[in-house]
Order: C-alpha cells, then structure tokens, then sequence
C-alpha cells in the first residue's frame, strides 16, 4: 500500500510526434484535473519540436526531452528515465486524449488503497467501443471474454469502456499509471520501432507475470484517436503479423497450434474484408498480413520501422 495521498506523487510521460492541436487539447484538460500530477514529462519526436507548444502552457510542471529520431517504446522509456525522485507513480499518456477532470484524483485514490502486488492501472477510455465481429474472433482465438484477457494463442481481447473496475491481464500503453518498482524493473522493449504494433501488450503482459493489472472505471479519459491515412495500410497490415510472431517467441508462454490458428483467422478477415470492401487500402494490408508471416518465418529477429498512425 501506498499510503497517504501526500505520499503519492504522480507523473505523466507523453511521447508526442507533430499533434501540437492534439497536445494544446491534453494540456487544457490536465490544466482543469481537480488533482494536479506533480511533473508532466514531454518526450519530443516532431519535425520541427514541440517546444513551443509546451512554453504556452507555464501553469504545468512540464519537464522537456527531446527524442528523435522518433520511436515510441525509446520515447516512453527517454520519458521514464526523466523522472523526479520523489515521484512514487508514472505512467504514460497518449498525446491525443482528453482527461476529465476528476481522472488524476480517482488514480490517487485507487493508489492510496493498492496493496504491493498492484502492478498497474489504466484510466477507462469512455469512447472505446467493443470490437467488431466479436464471434468471428472467439472462433479464431483473437479474443475471450472477459475483456482484458489473453488467450491460449497469444492474443489479447480488447478492453472497451468499463462501468466498474476490472482485473486484467494486459493493459493500454497510452492510458496507463505504473508503481515506480515496475518502472525500475520493467522497460519498454525497443526492438518495436515506430509505433510498434503490440508494444503495449508486450510490456503490460510481462509486467502482469507478477503483478496485478486493473482498469479504472472512475478515472476516464477521450481518446481522439485519427482515421488511420489508406498509405499506411500496408506498414498495418506486416507489423500484424510480424510483431505477434516475435511476442509469441518471447513470450514461450503460448500454444504454437494455436497461435498458428489465430493467425490463420486475422489473414483470413482481412481477405473477408477485402471481398467485401474491395480497394487499394484492404488490399495493401492483407499484402502486409503475408509479407510479415514470410519474413517472419525466414528470420523474425530485426525490426523495422513502421509509422501507421
């Protein structure tokens, strides 16, 4: 247990890249949060930086780092080693949200009364919808209830907004308060370059091995997430793929039969997808469904950039 609400000390590291509308919109809602964090961590990878867009906001106890390159498992953990030493908290926010105005207090409260196998939190995001075709995932082992689980073959069920608290097995990387022994313990793996498809389920399952996860149903957030560019598709579609062939690797923790089926069944939506909807934009990201199952199973070990956001 944490103890008093003196005692607990919050920070939010925010890797941002080139949303200064995005970030004034985060600003304005921490300027209005009836507890306020006691530093807020900035970690630039924009061209040209951010900087001045933090310099508007003097009110904030803002701490400046600059990161580019941009990647975001390297800006999250740049924005970690930023910390001040009395900070107890930390997490990381999505420069895109937008915090109600109770979302730090509630975390402060939920934090005076965890005990030590408490790992991390997640805000509840009010505008997460339930994913699309939930049946269609169950057959294929892409998702079980309850939301925040983790199947058999390796892959993790959404976590929509939440009404009560609940315990799960992964959480968000961008809406996410960790206790400062799991900061020191745990990194984000920086083999994701980019935005790092799966980067966030890498890290928060890891850190679920030995510590409790939950997401917050009183402290909600926006997530003003963009329509992802039809360009992109492509560099979507490979990380898809790719990426989860590395966590099964890591992990060891997974079925191979069935992470083999899961597999199977996103490479088999998508191709639904694009019979139904036929065009450049699904055509790309099932090319790079297969391109990532070909280089992954030739060698799987080198990363590769990929900005899909």
């Amino acid at each position: 247990m944490i103890g008093s609400e003196n005692y607990v000390k919050i920070a939010y590291v925010i890797p941002t890249k080139d949303r200064p509308d995005d970030l004034r919109v985060l600003f304005a809602s921490l300027q209005k949060q009836t507890r306020q964090p006691n530093q807020i961590i900035i970690v630039d990878g924009s061209d040209p930086a951010i900087e001045p867009v933090c310099n508007e906001h003097p009110d904030l106890d803002i701490t400046y780092v600059r990161c580019f390159p941009p990647s975001l498992a390297k800006q999250r953990n740049a924005g970690m080693a930023a910390l001040n030493d009395e900070i107890t908290v930390a997490g990381y926010l999505d420069d895109d949200l937008e915090l109600e105005p109770e979302a730090t207090q509630k975390m402060v409260d939920f934090w005076i009364q965890a005990d030590d196998q408490v790992g991390g939190v997640s805000m509840s995001i009010i505008n997460q919808s339930a994913p699309y075709r939930q049946n269609w995932l169950k057959f294929f082992l892409m998702y079980s209830d309850p939301a925040g689980s983790v199947t058999r073959s390796g892959f993790h069920s959404a976590i929509p907004t939440v009404k009560e608290t609940i315990e799960t097995k992964w959480l968000y990387g961008g809406a996410t308060l960790w206790h400062r022994n799991v900061i020191a313990k745990f990194h984000y793996d920086e083999w994701f370059v980019g935005h790092g498809f799966g980067e966030d389920f890498e890290y928060s399952y890891r850190v679920g091995r030995d510590y409790k996860l939950f997401v917050l149903a009183g402290s909600r957030t926006y997530h003003h997430e963009r329509q992802m560019a039809d360009a992109k598709m492509y560099i979507l579609g490979r990380q898809q793929t790719y990426n989860r062939f590395y966590m099964f690797r890591k992990m060891g923790d997974f079925s191979s039969l069935l992470f083999t089926w899961s597999i199977f069944g996103l490479v088999f939506m998508n191709f639904l997808a694009l019979v139904k909807k036929p065009g450049q934009p699904t055509r790309d990201r099932l090319k790079g469904n297969l391109r990532g199952i070909w280089e992954a199973l030739i060698d799987g070990k080198k990363s590769f950039a990929g900005h899909w956001k």
